[in-house]
């Protein structure tokens, strides 16, 4: 919204939440979320043509178009459970949007969700409309990564529109496409029908995932056979049919999409009769989780199968670099991999808070087992291992001869990332270990 409002000085935009501290973030100096470059797009238009409010109903009344951008976490409950969407806040936004409509609108589906909600949100819209009014529901997924966001939005690949068929239904699109076209090439606008659009983004989300788990697996068979996991994605990838992105092996992929996004893939295929379908999707999850026990694992295993007591220094807790976002980070599963083995951790990530890490790991601030801190060297010191489990830039440039003289002996590094040269760490005396590579 705040990249919309930069290029479409014309349109007033208004974000609104129950949740008023959050709001009240949005409107201070310090953002909820960090993100390269959105605080300079957000100050040079909040207050001009973007607004953040808690009046939600006065902003429904008030609108022409409202994005329907909430919450479709996986259900924690009843039928579906572990892997369909839960769509109550949907469902909620909608009734809402009913109630206090009182003139046409177009809604448009932002969050992830699954094929033919679009038209669970017309019959809601429908069922309690007595006035007269005329809704038209679009989809128009988002397809920015965390971490390049302004970046992706303000030059996407694409923009992806779906609209119901008839002319209201294409008449509402071309609204839609007409903000977009403010700053978009007009052949990066593609419309379809809404249930393609809907499903376009799970799918794309799986396959993304599915690329990152397959350069995993290969990472094992890599360390096993002595070759180099990123040589090897590195030739697969001038293959131009293949193309070299997303073939970077890690300890695992996390975030809010990838995972949640195909367990909901895999419930549709199930719910639709396609178990064979379910099953192959569910193998990229399986596959992600295989990774990050093999890392624990490997860790485990090369500093004398035990690490009871010793203390490990976790650098990076965020499920990637530039955001401070921890939504199914591999770094929660890897530290309680860890502590179950009775490790003690040291944890120093650059954007994310004490609260979030201990919260994330259910633990209370208190736990002797586990220390957040402010400074990486200070986190290695006195370590028997370092383990790198988010690729902040700035932990390629750290002093690793001074870290490697603070450490306990034999000192150890297991880079989750491979973001340091593994042959340099083992000169300067580190039993160094990385992902697909010995």
């Amino acid at each position: 919204m705040a990249v919309m409002a930069k290029y479409c000085p014309e349109v007033a935009i208004t974000v609104v939440d129950m949740n008023r501290q959050r709001i009240e973030q949005w409107g201070s100096d310090v953002l909820p979320v960090f993100e390269p470059g959105l605080d300079d797009v957000v100050k040079s238009v909040r207050g001009r043509n973007l607004f953040f409010s808690t009046e939600v109903d006065k902003a429904i009344a008030e609108s022409d178009m409202i994005f329907l951008s909430v919450n479709t976490p996986t259900k924690t409950y009843g039928v579906g459970a572990g892997r369909a969407a839960d769509l109550s806040f949907v469902e909620n936004c909608a009734r809402r949007i009913a109630e206090l409509s009182t003139s046409d609108k177009i809604i448009v589906e932002k969050s992830t969700v699954p094929v033919r909600t679009a038209e669970s949100i017309r019959h809601i819209l429908n069922a309690k409309n007595d006035r007269g009014i005329h809704f038209q529901v679009l989809s128009n997924p988002e397809f920015m990564a965390e971490g390049t966001a302004v970046q992706d939005l303000e030059k996407p690949d694409r923009v992806l529109i779906g609209y119901e068929d008839g002319p209201e239904g294409q008449k509402a699109a071309a609204k839609l496409v007409e903000l977009y076209a403010h700053w978009v090439p007009r052949e990066l606008i593609l419309t379809t029908r809404v249930w393609s659009s809907e499903l376009s983004k799970l799918t794309a989300n799986a396959f993304l995932a599915q690329r990152i788990s397959s350069i995993n697996a290969l990472s094992a068979l890599c360390e096993a056979t002595g070759a180099d996991v990123d040589e090897v994605a590195y030739a697969i990838g001038k293959d131009s049919r293949i193309g070299p992105k997303f073939l970077k092996s890690s300890v695992g992929f996390g975030g809010s999409c990838f995972q949640k996004d195909i367990l909901n893939l895999v419930y549709l295929c199930e719910y639709f009769g396609l178990p064979e379908v379910a099953h192959y999707w569910m193998q990229v999850v399986d596959m992600n989780n295989f990774q990050k026990n093999r890392f624990v694992q490997r860790i485990v295993k090369n500093m004398f199968n035990t690490i009871a007591n010793k203390k490990i220094a976790i650098f990076g807790f965020a499920f990637k670099k530039d955001t401070n976002d921890t939504r199914e980070t591999p770094a929660i599963d890897v530290c309680n991999g860890l502590l179950t083995e009775r490790a003690n951790l040291a944890i120093y990530d650059p954007k994310v808070p004490a609260s979030q890490v201990f919260a994330d790991l259910n633990l209370s601030p208190n736990d002797a087992a586990v220390a957040v801190v402010d400074d990486p060297y200070k986190a290695a010191q006195g370590a028997h291992a370092i383990v790198i489990l988010t690729e902040w830039d700035c932990f390629k440039t750290l002093d690793y001869e001074k870290i490697y003289a603070s450490m306990a002996k034999p000192a150890f590094c297991f880079d989750g990332r491979n973001v340091l040269p593994l042959r340099a760490m083992q000169e300067l005396g580190f039993h160094s270990f990385a992902i697909g590579k010995v």
